[in-house]
Order: structure tokens, then sequence, then C-alpha cells
């Protein structure tokens, strides 16, 4: 088993452009004209290519690209027994004016886990570890699955199943325990809670707009999306290492929410009990770096500097000027550096090619080699 953590200096989320071959394959499966089988297979072959080109590139954590989902998130849920889903006629959510077309999904009975299908995923990428590599599994924040629950478009369902958001939450920590010990007998050390709750409470109107919930009401919800994904941070093993990534969306290169991490920064860095926070830092949506000054204890910062919505590199210049002002309010050597999300944070993947994808990482590695040696 390979002993390296994350994070390293140069870094990444975890999703990335599917190869056309497998776009081919998954809608050939989606239409019944190959096996799930048969799927399997171009997954494997594309998941093999991806990780023998991320060592390539000298990279040491390895991932499957997410190649097995549809979404960052949803795919996890469905893991889950009392989750159900059906393909969506309109799209359901917003994205910068563009609707996403992702599966409806919701809740049909209390929830568990046994035998999760990202464990047997999981064990495919470990198996491809050497002496510099490390197999890293990105799941949705806990936080992130109760709030996709709790809102005000499928509260009422809950409702209808638990009575109480509280008797749910207990559900969510004790389902989300259940799938890291899963997870962790496969050999997962290193585990990243993916949270866009977090990144949408940075715009009050959004707050509200997803929640339905204002003032007083909103800061005891926000408490509790901190609480569960502590809890459950709290009953993993203590040598498994959890990081979280936290953006403001990110579906065919546009995104769902604006504003700096200020206005989350007390309960976000100071309170969340994780390892490293890789953040989204590309471009003035995400404010500036002051908020870093409230990251406690001796825990990391990703920054996010290099996009992954648009194909121009950006200036090694300018990158090491912000990472310089990062500095001022985290010391240089808890800072380390990656593209600010993922590349395809759902099947479609962002407006770029892979080439362009390519190239955005090694420009990361050329950084971080020149600012950290």
């Amino acid at each position: 088993m390979s002993n390296l953590t994350t994070p390293f200096r140069y870094d990444y989320v975890g999703s990335f452009l599917r190869p056309e071959k497998l776009q081919k394959a998954r809608e050939a499966f989606e239409t019944g004209t190959i096996s799930a089988e048969e799927l399997k297979k171009v997954e494997d072959e594309c998941i093999i290519q991806l990780v023998n080109k991320i060592k390539e590139l000298g990279y040491h954590v390895i991932t499957d690209g997410e190649f097995r989902r549809s979404t960052w998130h949803l795919d996890f849920m469905w893991g889950f027994e009392g989750i159900e889903h059906k393909k969506t006629v309109e799209g359901n959510t917003t994205f910068d004016a563009e609707a996403a077309m992702i599966d409806d999904t919701y809740m049909v009975g209390k929830i568990s886990v046994k035998e999760h299908p990202f464990v047997e995923h999981f064990k495919f990428v470990k198996a491809l570890e050497d002496e510099n590599t490390v197999a890293k599994q990105t799941i949705p924040s806990p936080g992130q699955f109760y709030a996709y629950f709790t809102g005000i478009q499928l509260l009422e369902d809950t409702l209808n199943i638990y009575g109480t958001e509280e008797v749910f939450a207990e559900d969510v920590i004790k389902a989300y325990s259940a799938f890291i010990r899963e997870i962790y007998a496969a050999g997962c050390r290193n585990l990243q809670f993916d949270d866009c709750v977090w990144g949408g409470m940075v715009n009050p109107k959004i707050a509200i707009a997803l929640t339905g919930r204002s003032g007083e009401a909103l800061e005891e919800y926000k408490k509790l999306i901190l609480k569960l994904n502590n809890d459950v941070i709290a009953q993993a093993p203590q040598d498994l290492i959890i990081n979280t990534h936290v953006c403001r969306g990110n579906y065919h290169s546009t995104f769902f929410s604006s504003g700096a991490y200020d206005g989350v920064a007390d309960l976000l860095f100071d309170e969340e009990n994780v390892n490293a926070y890789y953040l989204e830092f590309d471009d003035e949506r995400s404010g500036g770096f002051e908020s870093l000054a409230k990251i406690s204890g001796d825990k990391k910062v990703v920054l996010g500097l290099i996009t992954t919505k648009r194909p121009e590199l950006e200036k090694k210049e300018e990158v090491i000027k912000r990472i310089r002002q990062a500095a001022k309010y985290i010391p240089l050597d808890r800072l380390y550096l990656s593209p600010q999300c993922g590349f395809a944070s759902c099947k479609i993947g962002n407006k770029l090619t892979e080439e362009e994808q390519w190239a955005k990482l090694k420009l990361v590695k050329e950084i971080a080699e020149e600012v950290w040696g």
C-alpha cells in the first residue's frame, strides 16, 4: 500500500474529460446497443490510459477521472438504499443561464448503504498505484448529500419519510460512516469531500433560494452542515486523510454561484476538521485571499488558480504573483496548487480539448516546481 498522502504541491481535483471512445460507449449502453459488461470494458481501458497519462506527467495522485459516473455527486447517491433516479426531461438546475441535463434524483425510503459500487471502482484504481502514486476517492460531502434532500424542492418528500430533519441527519452520518468503513477496508487512505454547499452559501440570494431559509434559520442550517461533515470525519479511522473541495458549480464551463469565501470562512475554514481545502480562485467570482487568514491549525490550502472552464493558458508570472499574495494570509509551506475544479464534473465536460486539459496540468506542475522547488 502506498503511504503517500494528499495534497501534493501540484495536484488536481479529480475529474477529467471523457474520451470520445467512452462517450460513444456510454451512449450505446443507454440505447441498449451494448451490455453493461461491454461498457465496463471500455471504462477500464480508458481509466488505465488516463492513469498512465497522469503518471507520465509526473503527478503523484491518481483517480479514475470519474469516468464511471454521469455526475460528480448523483451517482454516489444512487449507490444508497432508499434513493432512486430517472432521466430528466428538462434541465433541472440553472448554471449561469444554462440548464443542466442531469437525472432527477429522489428518496423513496430511509437511506442506508452496503456494498456501495464506488468501493469496487476504487479497488480498480488502487491496483494501479506504484511507489510514486496514491489513489484518492472523491465523493460529495455529507453536507452536500443532506442539503440536496433538504433543499426547498425536496424537503417535503424527506419529511414525509423521516418526520424531522434531525432524524434524517442521523441517518446521513450512519450511512456515510458505513461507506467509509467499506472503502477504508478496500485500502483507501485519501478521501475527498466535494462540496458545493459552501460555494452556494457564499451568495446570500442563492443560499435563501436553495434552502428556503433566511436569517437565524439559515445560520443554524450552516452550522448543521458543518456538524454533519465533522461528525462523519470524527467517526472515520484516524489514518484516513480527508480533504474537501469547495467551489461554486461547474457544468459545461458554466458556474452556479459567485462570491468570496468571507461569508462562510468562520465555519468552513476555522471549524471544519479536514486536512486540506481545495479552493476555487480562478477569477473575480471567487474574491480575494483575505479569508484564508481564518484557516485554523496546520490545515493546508490547495489554491485553484488555473481554470478548467476556459482553454486559454494562464500566464505563469501572474499565477506566481497570486500565490505570493495568498502567502500573506497563510504560510507558503501550507499552500499547494491545482486547477480550480475538475475538468468534467458531469459527463458532458467543460469546453476545452483533452490536449488543452493536459496543458493546464503541465502548467500547474511547472509553476509548483518553480515556487516550491
